[in-house]
């Protein structure tokens, strides 16, 4: 009955989701509108991911990669029969190598030389110190990005956590913050800010942002603390104590020199948004030059530039790190390959989901600050919050406005700008698959013994707790 339960709120959730954007699409764009069947082995996938896990949970951690074949052959088939075997090609193309790829050899570059650092100390979990981390992770997010934070900062926090018990709502709010949230100040922090940046929206305009953060971080930090502390003195009673046997208090980090392949990460995200404007990388009609593959799909130079520097910086840190700090970090390759499995098919198969946002995106009729914080944040919840945030943006860009914000899709005003830019990083927050890094931080704590919360568990955790700071953003600084 429980299981029952779960599915018809999952199925729910995406049906209230998915029906006004659909509806609207069937009114408002008749001439040549995605089917919305098309959308359907998109909405399977996802059901497999909440679902599987529950009822059968040992055959999925086997045959992922079958079902993720299964849901993309059952897409590009009628794909194909509907659009032609030429779009489909490209279509698919297009996703793999000018969106999976890049984003699959980030998360692997960070994963690695991550992995390659470690923090020991006598620390222990209690709520004061992981607020700590938290805060630390969240602030640092937004220098190295939400899946360089998560990955440099999820392993310390659950090893000063292993001697407890009740910790899988510590790894659900480092996920609202470090992996989410974090990421609202710079274009380094969220792929859908450093869209922003290249097309015009100035570097450091998103530390106005702060404000917001700050805010959500003080109320999101405060629930964590007391909910923390009552999971605490519950293992405390139970006779769970973290080794203070020796005295004084010792930190150390080893591996430090990994910092400087860390950054070299960094700033090839950065040259990927810097290169495409400059007049070396552009041919004599303005389009970035790349390497040409299919069709109109090619890959750009200076993503071609951006893969090979996280990977010379992955190869490196291998090279010069200790296995022995691999060992004690308890590394494997578990967790960046469940997220390559999962994700390939959920960029293939979200496809003509986001053909049908960007048919419709223009024609929703919204044109304030609340309306595009809701649309962008509820969409990035389950698409991919970079696409999402770019719609919207064009959106707002074609609406008309003489001042505010001059990009190269149109002047967009601050505060609708303000709204769209904490709707695709914010309310990626909702769920597992709502940014890059989520997924990869349940996967990581699950093979450190952490019982996370199913796909359906975890968004009860967000509906209850984020949707309502959510709902106080929208009261305070989008209406």
């Amino acid at each position: 009955m429980k299981k029952k339960i779960i599915l018809a709120g999952i199925l729910l959730s995406i049906f209230l989701l998915a029906c006004p954007a659909f509806a609207q699409a069937a009114e408002s764009t008749q001439e040549a509108a995605v089917p919305i069947w098309l959308c359907i082995p998109f909405a399977g996938l996802l059901l497999c991911i909440a679902i599987m896990p529950l009822v059968k949970g040992q055959w999925w951690e086997s045959h992922q990669p079958l079902a993720v074949a299964f849901w993309i052959l059952a897409m590009i088939i009628p794909f194909a029969i509907y659009y032609g075997a030429g779009q489909t090609v490209e279509t698919v193309l297009e996703c793999t190598v000018n969106d999976y790829l890049t984003f699959i050899i980030l998360l692997f570059g960070l994963f690695c030389v991550s992995g390659n650092i470690t923090m020991e100390g006598d620390f222990a979990g209690s709520p004061r110190v992981n607020v700590g981390l938290l805060a630390l992770g969240t602030i640092l997010a937004s220098c190295i990005g939400t899946t360089g934070a998560s990955m440099l900062m999820v392993r310390p926090v659950l090893k000063m956590n292993s001697w407890r018990k009740r910790k899988a709502h510590i790894m659900v709010f480092f996920i609202f913050l470090v992996s989410n949230m974090g990421g609202i100040l710079t274009p380094i922090g969220d792929p859908p800010l450093l869209m922003g940046f290249m097309r015009g929206v100035p570097f450091f305009w998103s530390l106005r942002l702060f404000p917001v953060l700050i805010f959500n971080m003080v109320i999101l930090l405060f629930i964590f603390y007391h909910v923390d502390k009552r999971m605490y003195r519950k293992d405390i009673a139970e006779g769970r104590k973290p080794d203070i046997s020796k005295p004084g208090t010792r930190f150390s980090i080893d591996g430090l020199h990994n910092l400087i392949f860390l950054v070299m990460i960094v700033g090839a995200v950065i040259l990927s948004g810097v290169l495409p404007g400059m007049k070396a990388f552009q041919d004599s009609a303005g389009n970035v030059l790349g390497v040409h593959i299919f069709g109109e799909v090619s890959l750009s130079f200076p993503s071609l530039i951006e893969i090979i520097i996280i990977l010379v910086a992955a190869f490196l840190s291998f090279k010069t790190t200790s296995k022995d700090i691999r060992t004690r970090n308890h590394f494997t390759w578990g967790a960046i390959q469940e997220v390559a499995v999962l994700f390939i098919g959920i960029f293939i198969t979200m496809q003509p989901a986001l053909m049908l946002l960007q048919q419709v995106g223009p024609n929703l009729g919204l044109n304030q600050p609340y309306q595009l914080f809701w649309a962008t944040g509820a969409l990035s919840s389950f698409l991919d919050n970079t696409p999402t945030y770019l719609v919207f943006l064009t959106t707002a860009g074609t609406l008309g406005f003489t001042s505010g914000i001059a990009t190269s899709l149109g002047t967009v005003p601050v505060h609708l700008l303000s709204a769209i830019s904490c709707g695709a990083v914010f309310m990626g927050a909702n769920t597992y698959i709502g940014n890059a890094p989520n997924f990869m931080v349940k996967s990581i704590s699950d093979e450190n013994g952490v019982n996370m919360p199913s796909f359906f568990g975890y968004m009860l955790w967000s509906v209850g707790i984020l949707i309502p700071v959510f709902l106080l953003d929208t009261l305070i600084f989008f209406l």
